[in-house]
């Protein structure tokens, strides 16, 4: 365009100087008509450049709100099934919400943002999900045994916790069936959402018990305590109870509560034991004593409650110390009861001279609670950066590990299903 433009104006330029001849007049006349020509062509020409980089942004922009549109869409598809209930949509949304993230850019899937979502619900590597046995097959016996979980997200620990609980049930008791099923919507949504993986809400699996004809069903929680989810299941129950033959619930893992922070019983001890006794070997000690000699406190952070059986946590910290483990404490990540919350614990460890802590979950599962609020460095708010920036300690560490691991407590629960069933 500039080539000719600036032709067109040195021809304007000669038949000028044709027309007017070669005086001084006709010089400066050119010189005037060649000066006009060629401002005019450089004006023109940059009215036709310009626009480009106006282009440009206007494209990028485009882009950046095409791709904040795309990525807002799944992340209210994830806040709709991040819901503590069921629908007739629920299984509809949660293939929804997966198609639509696996046809997200990278670029657009770093842009999802939530009341509850986030780039993590979908992206996030928790393990292999086919490791894991959801137990949610008919053809049930005569006879169930159906384990009750809270239940996580996290693949690996549910396959390892609460799969190895349920591989010792089973072994346990040949004759019977044994399914599963967990009270947390939230999760039994992510997981199907994620990987496509289907377990059994509670009613689900009650009704799958009736529809394939069982008559004596056992339940086994493997909740720690008598807390808010096992009183709803209890409830829950109590609906279904004339479906069945007989209808039986089993002790979840520290047994009964009792009434103040000195009561403790046999599955306090058994669980304070086993878990002690893991985490020493995890940390390659050769002993609690060996540990406490070179400085060392284990603190086990549970999940916390406000239901009346947060003293549950006080008595697990009283069993300890009634088993002489000086270096053990007990904390929770609600703050509930007030002297579990981290910043106590932080001064009940530091005032009793211990400068190095190995953090660890006093929790069925190594979930979230465990990966994020009590592991992960990133997070100021984690029980590992809040010891680290007390200062008040020379090292923090941390073993990320479910109770359903260990053979003992595995153990626990098949006792007290022994106990009901007689």
């Amino acid at each position: 365009m500039r080539k000719k433009l600036l032709t067109a104006a040195l021809a304007a330029a000669m038949t000028a100087a044709l027309l007017t001849g070669c005086g001084k007049t006709d010089e400066t006349t050119t010189a005037e008509a060649t000066t006009e020509a060629t401002t005019e062509a450089t004006t023109e020409a940059d009215v036709t450049e310009a626009p480009t980089e106006e282009v440009t942004e206007e494209v990028t922009e485009s882009q950046e709100e095409y791709d904040q549109a795309e990525a807002d869409k799944v992340a209210k598809m994830i806040d709709e099934i991040y819901v503590q209930y069921r629908t007739d949509q629920t299984d509809a949304q949660c293939d929804a919400a997966r198609i639509a993230w696996n046809n997200l850019t990278d670029a657009q899937k770093e842009l999802v943002s939530g009341e509850e979502a986030d780039p993590d619900y979908f992206g996030r590597d928790t393990g292999d999900a086919s490791k894991d046995n959801p137990l949610n097959a008919d053809g049930i016996s005569d006879n169930e045994i159906l384990v009750v979980s809270f239940g996580t997200s996290f693949n690996d620990s549910r396959a390892e916790d609460i799969g190895g609980i349920e591989k010792k049930i089973t072994e346990a008791f040949p004759d019977w069936s044994v399914r599963r099923a967990f009270t947390a919507q939230i999760i039994i949504n992510h997981v199907q959402a994620r990987d496509g993986e289907i377990i059994d809400n509670v009613e689900q699996a009650l009704q799958r018990a009736v529809d394939n004809g069982v008559k004596n069903l056992v339940v086994q929680p493997t909740h720690l305590m008598h807390g808010a989810e096992y009183d709803e299941l209890v409830e829950t129950l109590k609906t279904y109870e004339d479906k069945f033959e007989s209808v039986k619930i089993s002790e979840p893992l520290l047994g009964e509560v009792g009434e103040n922070a000195e009561a403790i019983n046999a599955d306090k001890e058994a669980v304070a034991k086993a878990i002690t006794a893991e985490a020493v070997k995890d940390s390659s000690y050769d002993s609690l004593e060996a540990a406490e000699a070179d400085g060392v406190a284990y603190v086990f952070m549970g999940h916390g409650t406000s239901h009346t059986a947060k003293v549950t946590y006080s008595q697990m910290q009283t069993q300890m110390q009634t088993l002489g483990y000086k270096n053990v404490f007990i904390g929770t990540v609600e703050g509930e009861p007030e002297e579990t919350a981290c910043e106590n614990v932080i001064n009940a460890v530091a005032d009793a001279g211990y400068k190095k802590v190995i953090l660890r979950p006093l929790m069925v599962v190594a979930g979230d609670h465990a990966n994020n609020d009590m592991a992960d460095p990133e997070d100021e708010e984690s029980w590992f950066s809040m010891f680290t920036a007390s200062g008040k300690f020379d090292s923090v560490e941390t073993q990320i590990s479910g109770l359903g691991r260990i053979e003992a407590v595995e153990q626990l629960y098949v006792d007290h299903l022994k106990e009901v069933m007689q």
